[in-house]
């Protein structure tokens, strides 16, 4: 018996999984703009109490400490999972790159994927930017997934693993919901402490707050710690004007320490840097002359 709580894009993707196998119910707040075909699913908040769920889905977005049914979650905690969850129970041995961060986590997502793309890889771009994970289909065993993850998705998590985790930076973010910034990165750092046996986690040398969270939580992982810029043979031969600021060049140096680690070629790295595109309103470059440079940012964190 599982719940879905929020019908969002995630919460469609679960309960179209799910609903094959499993007695499914939905809850939302806004009850009244669900679809036809989901109505006859829907619980009352009354009903709800009668229902002894194994399982609740809670929506990325949603706040467990600020909806309407947050006595009943606060009730059913332990039960509450997410998506990752659900995506990593029916997947457990394909391999998993997945990438957090306050900055810069769309565009090294991205990047990656394209260079294990070039190296000719069966890999899909799924979670914060690409489909939901669950809507993800002829998923063989040599696939591999790039996912990114926001915190809103990791806080609920309770059983998924990755087998390589990166973590841009951390920077205060997303304080109306996690209360404070060491509770903010505790969440990011749950990659970190689930790990997949022989997993690695890449990070950034002199992250203060991370290097505190592995002391104090006696982690001996696998950590990876990086320089802000590449190597400067690889960048020599960078030439696309995107990687000309502090911020991507250290998106790019985590997709090249990435690269080293999945054996691909250097030329590979190289050629996808040279012709990669800037996502849309992230540093995207609306008009350029001489006199005015004009530049839709408003995407980024």
């Amino acid at each position: 018996k599982i719940l879905i709580y929020g019908l969002g894009l995630s919460g469609k993707a679960c309960f179209n999984f799910l609903k094959k196998s499993n007695d499914v119910k939905i809850y939302d707040d806004y009850a009244d703009t669900l679809p036809i075909k989901y109505k006859k699913y829907f619980l009352s908040k009354k009903s709800l109490i009668k229902y002894n769920f194994n399982y609740i889905v809670v929506s990325p977005g949603i706040n467990i400490l600020n909806c309407n049914i947050s006595n009943f979650l606060h009730n059913n905690k332990r039960k509450i999972i997410s998506e990752l969850d659900i995506f990593h129970l029916f997947n457990p041995l394909n391999k998993k790159i997945t990438i957090t961060g306050t900055n810069g986590k769309s565009t090294t997502a991205k990047l990656i994927y394209d260079i294990m793309r070039k190296s000719n890889k069966d890999v899909r771009l799924v979670g914060n930017i690409g489909l939901p994970l669950l809507k993800e289909k002829n998923i063989k065993n040599k696939t591999e997934f790039v996912i990114e993850a926001s915190s809103y998705q990791i806080e609920y998590s309770k059983y998924f693993k990755t087998d390589i985790a990166v973590i841009t930076n951390i920077y205060p973010d997303h304080l109306e919901r996690h209360k404070t910034f060491l509770n903010y990165a505790k969440t990011k750092f749950k990659l970190i402490q689930f790990l997949n046996k022989n997993g690695i986690a890449i990070i950034k040398k002199n992250n203060t707050i991370l290097e505190n969270l592995i002391k104090k939580n006696n982690i001996k992982n696998n950590i990876l710690r990086i320089k802000s810029n590449p190597n400067k043979k690889i960048l020599k031969q960078i030439k696309n004007n995107y990687f000309n600021n502090i911020n991507n060049l250290e998106n790019l140096n985590f997709c090249i320490e990435l690269s080293k680690l999945l054996r691909i070629k250097n030329k590979n790295i190289v050629k996808t840097a040279n012709s990669f595109v800037e996502l849309p309103y992230r540093q995207q470059v609306i008009f350029d002359n001489k006199k005015l440079l004009i530049m839709n940012d408003s995407k980024s964190t």
